[in-house]
């Protein structure tokens, strides 16, 4: 740790941390992390489906609106057939995305913890923060749905609280409370101590102490600029430290909350994070995107152009069902392309023994199938990441019929060190994942 009056910095793993018995023996692999990223309202039929596998099931070319994620082919797995069968649905089907069980209204009930919960018992207690629990800030009818705002439980009838202020995740893992908050930079804070350590381990960790502390700088730069442009929006008040604040650029806030994960796992403040593109029912506009009109939920139900059904905003209509269907798929577009932004920088950070990226598992996807249809069936999901050398990635999983998401769940379990032997439906883990289905 980097500590100084007001934060606290843990730091990656550096060479300098081997014990001298240790340094002629190939470095351990770093500890597995493993990341859950949730969007919304599905996709459009066909809209998830590679467009060219080879014979072994290899992915060679990936479709149109996934070509963002062409560069990480070797990286990642992509299902058919993925499903969920106790819950679909905007509601039931968010709440119980990673919990396989059945959503009970009545009763608040999820059926059982999630998967990223059970594992933070089993891990977190090694780590600052058992887990990192995020969310963007919903926007729409439906952001105050309990169901449609948790993806994480931590017991069945009890959500774990999710943070959606960049700012406040930023202090929960580098500023220290006890000393109250000072108007300085985390890495102003710290840095007496910073040079001092890197006088005395060498250039690799040098350069790995760099890299670190610059990552932070970035964060802090986004989030101060986001901040100065809302301060600026309140003329002749002065704030001590910048107030807390939601980034008006969509983007930049996506992109800040996926560094923020990044930096949970580098750090080793936690090895267990989950992100909420949205919450399940979006009705945000992505007006931002050029040719996209009307609200995401009103767009994944894209065979209705009438712009006359409940499900619209009263406002807008298309021409044609593949006009509609162009933009639902667009709006998917833009969330593989931040999905990318992510892989690319977990890619980059070189663990000693893998990168983060190989020393991770990431399951990122919705709990819809085909969007307009409400499906439950072939969910578009996509897994990311080695899992620490366990994993074999750049293929098409094409599972002959419906294949429970909870295998997947059992068998991160199983890689984390948790003792389990069944989750929800799932009485064996994911086949697949280390050879050809």
């Amino acid at each position: 740790m980097l500590r100084a009056v007001g934060a606290a910095v843990a730091l990656p793993w550096l060479e300098a941390m081997q014990p001298l018995s240790a340094l002629a023996v190939t470095p351990k692999r770093p500890k597995l992390r493993v990341c859950y990223l949730y969007f919304p309202n599905g996709v459009a039929k066909g809209g998830w489906e590679p467009d060219k596998v080879g014979g072994d099931g290899e992915l060679l070319k990936l479709n149109k609106w996934m070509k963002d994620l062409e560069p990480f082919k070797e990286d990642i797995l992509v299902a058919r057939n993925i499903w969920t069968p106790r819950g679909n649905g905007h509601g039931a089907g968010t709440a119980t995305w990673l919990t396989g069980g059945s959503y009970s209204g009545s009763r608040v009930s999820a059926g059982g913890a999630s998967v990223d919960q059970i594992i933070a018992r089993q891990v977190g207690k090694d780590t600052m923060l058992p887990s990192l629990d995020m969310s963007m800030k919903g926007e729409g009818y439906f952001s105050n749905s309990l169901p449609r705002n948790t993806i994480s439980w931590v017991g069945e009838k009890l959500p774990a609280t999710r943070d959606t202020n960049p700012r406040t995740i930023y202090d929960r893992m580098f500023r220290k409370a006890s000393d109250g908050v000072i108007d300085k930079g985390v890495i102003d804070l710290v840095n007496v101590q910073a040079k001092s350590l890197k006088r005395r381990v060498g250039r690799m960790d040098q350069q790995k102490i760099d890299e670190y502390l610059e990552s932070l700088r970035a964060v802090e730069r986004r989030m101060e600029f986001a901040e100065k442009s809302t301060l600026g929006q309140v003329k002749g008040v002065k704030f001590i430290r910048p107030q807390l604040g939601i980034p008006d650029n969509h983007e930049e806030y996506m992109r800040t909350m996926m560094d923020l994960m990044v930096l949970g796992f580098w750090s080793g403040a936690t090895r267990v994070g989950s992100l909420m593109l949205d919450h399940g029912q979006s009705n945000r506009y992505f007006d931002f995107i050029d040719g996209v009109r009307g609200t995401w939920h009103a767009l994944s139900h894209y065979r209705d152009t009438s712009g006359k059904t409940e499900d619209d905003d009263g406002i807008n209509s298309w021409k044609s069902v593949s006009e509609k269907r162009d933009m639902y798929n667009m709006i998917t577009a833009w969330h593989n392309r931040q999905f990318a932004y992510m892989l690319g920088k977990m890619k980059s950070i070189d663990e000693g023994n893998g990168t983060l990226l190989e020393n991770s598992m990431l399951l990122y996807g919705s709990s819809l199938g085909d969007g307009h249809a409400h499906g439950e069936e072939n969910l578009p999901v996509v897994f990311a990441g080695g899992g620490g050398g366990t994993i074999k990635n750049g293929r098409f999983l094409k599972y002959r019929k419906n294949y429970s998401l909870s295998k997947y769940h059992l068998a991160t379990l199983q890689r984390m060190g948790v003792a389990a032997e069944e989750f929800a439906d799932a009485e064996s883990p994911m086949s697949g994942l280390t050879k050809d289905v």
